[in-house]
């Protein structure tokens, strides 16, 4: 089975910034670029942070309140930094959190969640900047359509990996939901089939109706 990875799914060329870019010039290139961040690259083209809207922002909610309804933020000193910052370094979050391009869809989703980013900038062996992996790009592999995935599963699967005769497993894939229905000769097959279903790309869930001759896992003896 082939699996796209962040290489197939990362965005390139990529927007970036110059460590020393004036703020105004930050928020002109978000806007003009139609993005949320941008990479923040050394001389050498390797990322050193990243900064986001949301490290701009800071730059007003930081202030006092000009009709004095707000009282003054209390800030940390980290946070007064950026609010002071005028360079993309100084307004930066780092150190960044890169990927690589051959990393699947499942090791940049934890990688993400993990360290509560949004964005993976993509490197290569030497560190320089290749692309860029938002959550909306690791997303697209749930776009691929149902005949696609059933195909894979049926030919790739069932067939190639698994040796299982055409006429044992039946596969019916609607928006991604995959039903397994059939029959397979050892209990402990349908688990096997299950988990190598759950990692083709754009597999929502998977429901199996399997019968099996017989139990070789030493539970009960339910021959279906």
């Amino acid at each position: 089975m082939h699996h796209r990875t962040v290489g197939d799914l990362m965005t390139r060329p990529v927007v970036q910034a110059s460590r020393d870019m004036p703020f105004k010039e930050l928020v002109a290139l978000l806007a003009e670029s139609d993005v949320t961040a941008v990479p923040v690259v050394d001389g050498s083209g390797r990322p050193i942070g990243v900064v986001s809207e949301g490290d701009l922002l800071r730059k007003s909610s930081g202030r006092a309140d000009p009709s004095g309804l707000l009282p003054v933020p209390r800030l940390e000193a980290w946070e007064r930094a950026k609010a002071e910052g005028a360079r993309a370094e100084e307004l930066m979050s780092a150190p960044v959190v890169c990927a690589r391009p051959e990393w699947t869809v499942v090791e940049a989703a934890r990688v993400m969640s993990d360290r509560g980013v949004k964005r993976l900038p993509v490197v290569d062996e030497t560190g320089k900047l290749l692309g860029i992996v938002s959550r909306g790009d690791l997303l697209r592999v749930f776009l691929r359509h149902d005949d696609a995935i059933r195909d894979e599963i049926e030919r790739d699967l069932l067939l190639r990996t698994l040796r299982l005769a055409p006429s044992a497993v039946t596969v019916d894939v609607t928006e991604g939901e995959v039903t397994l229905d059939g029959s397979v000769e050892a209990r402990s097959l349908v688990p096997v089939i299950v988990r190598l279903c759950l990692g083709v790309d754009g597999v929502v869930s998977v429901t199996e109706h399997i019968a099996y001759g017989t139990d070789d896992t030493g539970g009960s003896a339910l021959a279906a």
